[in-house]
């Protein structure tokens, strides 16, 4: 295959070498956390973002102070994503069911589905205040029915979180809010310090900093899944607008000097105008700074020979968030196997799913969409298993469990079976 693509604009890769330095600097943050507790989230605070509050817990004052400070049209669009990521997750949440059933003649086998004690949120929000980030991981945790969420964000200017944000916070349904942002807040979710518990399993996007900081602490507690930098990935052909690929290019490019947005399509003509497109537009948005490296050292464009091949490459990228800009997606929609979301059609922009449209938009990055969905309801809960089986169907099974047994040279398995003989 090849042969049959063009790679008109080409990512820089990230060397072994900055990987390997990445992994050392939050190997460090978190063996301070583990080590040191509140003084070194205090340290790190001063250091990384200036701020010295005596402080991480967010007071009720503070949340009441936020949510009056808030707009009032924000608070309402707010209200309007709680509502749809709380109808969608609920509709998730019926998928899941308790049951039992008589697997063989005595042999009563059960399933239960118990929410997890406690999550930890992790909401980015050190250069905008990003209004759907605390309701993405909150709401579904509080609909699988978990009793403690955490939520931790980066403080802004001032040593406060803004309005909105603390709105959207506490409207979501958090338990606790602190102000700490970065590895050390991933750190301090997973084993605890002097102020915050410890979680059971931590959730949340984040940059790359978060992202290698959970991917240390997992097997300490559960992640849902490396999700970060954002993704994007738009499939086209030659019926798509170059304006509005390209502005769905940068609209996700945005989100971080390390984000990556990639155009596939079978049009090199489509390819030549979405680049000068990106170029002109990046300009007359007040995030340029960030496009214009996001673009020059992450962004993609690479051409196919014809749009099966295009599918093909798509699926080999596995892509945070898929867009499909083609005459007619849905005739092309099974055959999309790896993404985190997908969007089909111009009229389905990301961005309507990274606000509000009531999907969730904390989704698998680096190729995880090969193995796994995005987050939702079910990564807060447990599917777990029980058996009660009679005595007479215990000394059936257990014939056959002791035959087993003996085979594999297992005394002490035989010995239990047969002790039911």
């Amino acid at each position: 295959m090849s042969d049959n693509i063009e790679f008109v604009k080409k990512a820089k890769r990230v060397t072994q070498q900055e990987q390997q330095q990445l992994y050392e600097n939050v190997r460090g943050i978190i063996g301070e956390v583990r080590n040191r507790g509140d003084a070194a989230l205090h340290d790190f605070s001063m250091k990384f973002d200036k701020m010295d509050r005596k402080s991480f817990r967010i007071s009720e004052d503070e949340i009441e102070q936020g949510i009056e400070a808030a707009p009032s049209e924000i608070k309402s669009v707010t209200d309007f994503a709680i509502e749809h990521v709380r109808k969608f997750a609920e509709k998730q949440m019926e998928c899941y069911k308790d049951f039992e059933v008589e697997n063989s003649p005595g042999a009563f086998l059960g399933q239960r589905v118990i929410p997890i004690s406690s999550a930890g949120c992790y909401v980015p929000g050190g250069r905008f205040p990003l209004l759907s980030c605390p309701i993405m991981p909150i709401v579904p945790a509080k609909v699988a029915g978990v009793e403690r969420v955490v939520a931790c964000t980066p403080l802004r200017k001032g040593g406060l979180i803004d309005p909105a944000v603390l709105y959207s916070l506490a409207k979501s349904g958090a338990d606790e809010i602190y102000g700490i942002g970065g590895a050390q807040a991933i750190a301090a979710m997973a084993y605890g310090t002097e102020t915050i518990h410890p979680v059971d399993k931590i959730v949340g996007p984040g940059n790359m900093y978060v992202n290698e900081a959970k991917r240390q602490v997992f097997g300490r507690v559960g992640i849902d899944l490396l999700a970060g930098p954002s993704e994007v990935l738009i499939l086209a052909d030659d019926s798509a607008k170059p304006e509005l690929v390209a502005i769905d290019l940068l609209a996700q490019a945005e989100h971080d000097t390390q984000a990556r947005a990639i155009l596939i399509t079978d049009s090199q003509n489509l390819a030549r105008e979405t680049i000068k497109q990106v170029h002109v537009q990046m300009e007359t948005l007040n995030t340029a700074s960030i496009l214009r490296e996001s673009w020059e050292n992450r962004g993609e464009v690479v051409v196919t020979k014809t749009i099966d091949q295009a599918v093909e490459l798509a699926n080999s990228y596995a892509p945070e968030h898929l867009e499909v800009h083609t005459r007619n997606p849905k005739e092309i929609q099974s055959r999309l196997r790896n993404y985190g979301s997908l969007f089909l059609g111009e009229w389905s922009p990301v961005v309507l799913s990274d606000k509000l449209d009531g999907t969730n938009h904390i989704l698998p990055t680096l190729g995880a969409a090969r193995y796994t969905g995005g987050l939702f309801v079910g990564s807060f809960l447990k599917t777990v298993t029980y058996q009660m089986i009679t005595e007479q169907a215990c000394k059936q099974l257990a014939a056959m469990a002791a035959k087993q047994s003996h085979y594999e040279g297992l005394d002490g398995h035989a010995r239990s079976a047969e002790a039911r003989l």
